[in-house]
């Protein structure tokens, strides 16, 4: 990809809360906020940041499966909800499955760069607990190509695939240090969602979180090679920002010390009628890191920090080896350094991650660049990790479906 013709600014950044199990006041027999809620409390909060909700120019909605999970659909709608300013303004909406707001995303950068507009609020949103899990797992199986895979598929659809990228690395590179990193991985997005108040485990205390990680799988009530502890939440929760030019930010009155800049960004799609032929890589994601990397005219080894999707975490210690952080097979020895801790050379999901935050599909792409954001302009509260200045920069990758559609996006700290 091209280097962008000109300046893309982020700004104004908010997460909701991730509600799900595991969060104090989340009760499956209480009632629960629908979609609505989640979109105009971002979008709000969000607007609240800037001089004028008159000043947006466009708006954008990432959502996956509304149509199913709150049998709503027509996702661009959802915009002028949330401010009257919003009103017969232009808006659309995303889908690509967990890639959903990462799609988001790439709209809002594009309508930038094409001079269409100056300014775009961009939110992500989704609520799963509408259904009971079973159900929820038919519905996300449609991430896959559901006539050829769900018939044949695990029960619980994604979480059997991702077992079998486990069974495959394990077959290949063996499995107790792979096990170990899985463990550790679980441990580090605990530990920070714990820092985290809006984090789906942010109440999470157990005291020997490696030894729950290291729970062993159980084929007979669940999957041959994860733990439920290796997997994201089901979780409701929305997320927002906006997009703009240089004269947006102007227009939005926000001073650059607010900001982030949009270096690049990076997307990919496999064909979703077919599985992978080696599930130890995560190809697409490979590719829309490099054309992120190569279009911003960065390498691996420039990235300060990361947030990548892990939906489950042999994901996570894959995705370390797709984009170059460790070598094929290595995965898990950069695990276990302490590399992705937050403390750590190359901080990782500082947030809490898909398993720590929680993974309300449609708004995980909006809420990583969220948590890019934040760190780079220091509004990362117990979160915040020091920003390396000779690696001013912050990856993410937002990943649809079993490594379908993926976009990666890079941001710079502006100095």
């Amino acid at each position: 990809m091209a280097k962008f013709r000109k300046p893309v600014y982020v700004t104004a950044g908010y997460n909701t809360v991730a509600l799900g199990p595991g969060r104090k006041e989340w009760s499956p027999k209480a009632a629960r906020p629908g979609i609505e809620h989640y979109v105009k409390e971002a979008g709000e909060a969000t607007l609240a940041q800037i001089n004028d909700p008159a000043n947006i120019d466009e708006g954008v909605l990432g959502n996956f499966m509304m149509s199913r999970y709150c049998r709503q659909g027509n996702r661009p709608g959802f915009i002028p909800m949330i401010h009257p300013a919003l009103e017969k303004k232009p808006a659309t909406g995303t889908e690509g499955a967990c890639g959903s707001g990462g799609l988001a995303l790439t709209v809002a950068a594009r309508t930038i760069l094409a001079d269409i507009a100056d300014t775009v609020l961009c939110v992500g949103v989704e609520v799963q607990n509408s259904v009971k899990a079973v159900y929820g797992a038919d519905i996300l199986a449609g991430a896959g190509h559901y006539a050829s895979q769900r018939k044949q598929g695990h029960a619980h659809f994604f979480p059997g695939q991702f077992s079998d990228r486990a069974k495959n690395y394990f077959n290949k590179y063996g499995m107790e240090d792979a096990r170990e990193a899985m463990a550790l991985w679980y441990v580090n997005a605990i530990e920070n969602a714990r820092r985290n108040p809006k984090a789906q485990e942010y109440h999470n205390d157990t005291e020997d979180l490696f030894a729950v990680g290291m729970t062993p799988p159980n084929p007979q009530a669940f999957c041959e090679c994860i733990n439920y502890y290796d997997c994201s939440k089901v979780s409701d929760a929305g997320s927002a920002l906006i997009f703009a030019s240089e004269e947006g930010l102007a227009k939005l009155g926000v001073d650059k010390k607010d900001a982030a800049q949009v270096i690049s960004y990076g997307q990919a799609e496999s064909d979703i009628t077919k599985l992978p032929d080696d599930k130890t890589v995560l190809w697409t994601s490979q590719v829309a890191a490099k054309k992120a990397l190569e279009s911003a005219g960065l390498t691996i080894h420039d990235i300060g920090f990361f947030e990548f999707h892990d939906c489950f975490s042999i994901g996570g210690v894959i995705a370390l080896e797709s984009v170059g952080l460790a070598a094929p097979g290595k995965g898990p020895e950069y695990v276990k350094s302490g590399k992705i801790k937050i403390d750590g050379e190359t901080p990782v999901n500082t947030t809490g991650g898909l398993i720590g935050y929680g993974h309300p599909v449609g708004a995980s792409g909006v809420r990583q660049c969220v948590d890019l954001l934040h760190q780079l302009t220091g509004k990362a509260g117990d979160c915040q990790i020091e920003i390396n200045p000779d690696k001013p920069y912050g990856l993410m990758i937002s990943m649809g479906g079993n490594d379908v559609t993926v976009i990666s996006m890079i941001l710079k700290k502006i100095a």
